[in-house]
């Protein structure tokens, strides 16, 4: 594959602090030994989870967003790798893979201005390429027997998740998204703003719940679309978390009945937690622990496909809190799955 980027032992070892009488999860994870066959390679591997990364900013700036996406995955590598390996964080049962890179795309962007229509068109082009991309790979890792863990990026990916995941089962998956967006908006293009939407209507996702969907950012043009279509469910944050109408672990019930019935990916947009340096930063939200319950929740269940943590935007200051933050979400999704 043209676009990725293989994570190799020397990376793995300029990252790693190794400190006495401790053993670092970066120690015990595998690496892929040979690219030129990927599924071939994974059928091999005695892991369950094959992570990597996407380093892209252009389906948020498709969207009118802030970009800054692409850094995320860095950032998660230079805390996950070194945190400890234990009996509760499973390093052995994990492949890094490395991450999709886009730097040709990445240069292209600096000459776009999101003011200029013919500029946004453009870069919605390039988020159609990226989706070939990201969906070639999942297919991949998905028939391979393993869980996709993809963090990075925009929600755009969210497409390609889907898309993979669905090819590789030869049938339509549901989806679960933490989210304050429905990313469900017209098919004008591709961008960070409508991944599910298209999957829809391509067929490749059935049924489609949004937890936590903040009330100011949904049209009622959208409202009213999601409504009349039986296979799509959401809540809100405020009537779960102002109003109290809602509970958490209830909520958390329903949006499992409506898609583990079989196969289903786990979608995180950092949007939905409460300051966390994001495309679409806010200042409400769910707490870190709430989204860690959520996903643990989530992850414990046997048709879960596969986790897509995405819409991260760290800056150089922040870099460690967004890979503690992500980091922390992984390792509860494995150690939820692994207790199956």
């Amino acid at each position: 594959m043209e676009h990725l980027k293989p994570f190799t032992t020397s990376e793995l070892n300029m990252i790693l602090n190794k400190r006495p009488k401790e053993t670092k999860f970066g120690e015990h994870i595998v690496l892929l030994p040979d690219f030129d066959n990927i599924y071939e390679q994974m059928l091999k591997l005695d892991v369950s989870y094959v992570i990597f990364g996407i380093k892209e900013d252009i389906g948020v700036f498709a969207n009118y967003g802030n970009t800054g996406t692409s850094k995320a995955w860095d950032s998660v590598l230079k805390v996950l790798l070194n945190v400890q390996s234990n009996s509760s964080t499973h390093p052995k049962r994990v492949a890094i893979l490395g991450c999709l890179e886009f730097e040709k795309y990445q240069s292209k962007l600096e000459k776009l201005n999101q003011n200029k229509k013919k500029d946004i068109a453009k870069a919605r082009k390039l988020v159609s390429k990226i989706d070939e991309d990201v969906s070639f790979l999942v297919s991949q890792i998905v028939r391979a027997g393993k869980i996709p863990i993809v963090i990075g990026g925009g929600h755009n990916n969210a497409y390609g998740m889907i898309k993979g995941t669905s090819l590789a089962l030869k049938k339509p998956i549901n989806a679960v998204n933490l989210d304050a967006h429905h990313d469900f908006r017209d098919e004008e293009g591709r961008h960070s703003g409508n991944g599910f939407s298209y999957a829809y209507a391509e067929g490749f996702l059935k049924n489609y719940f949004i937890f936590g969907l903040h009330e100011n950012y949904i049209s009622e043009q959208i409202r009213n679309t999601i409504n009349k279509i039986k296979t799509v469910k959401y809540n809100s944050f405020e009537a779960i978390s102002i109003r109290k109408e809602l509970k958490f672990k209830s909520e958390i019930k329903e949006a499992l009945d409506h898609v583990s019935s079989f196969n289903f990916g786990l979608e995180i947009d950092c949007d939905a937690i409460v300051n966390t340096p994001s495309s679409a930063m806010s200042p409400s939200g769910f707490s870190v622990v709430k989204a860690r319950q959520f996903v643990h929740q989530i992850g414990t269940h046997k048709n879960v496909s596969y986790l897509h943590i995405c819409e991260a935007a760290p800056t150089s200051e922040t870099e460690t809190q967004v890979g503690k933050l992500i980091t922390y979400l992984i390792t509860d999704f494995i150690r939820a799955h692994e207790s199956l």
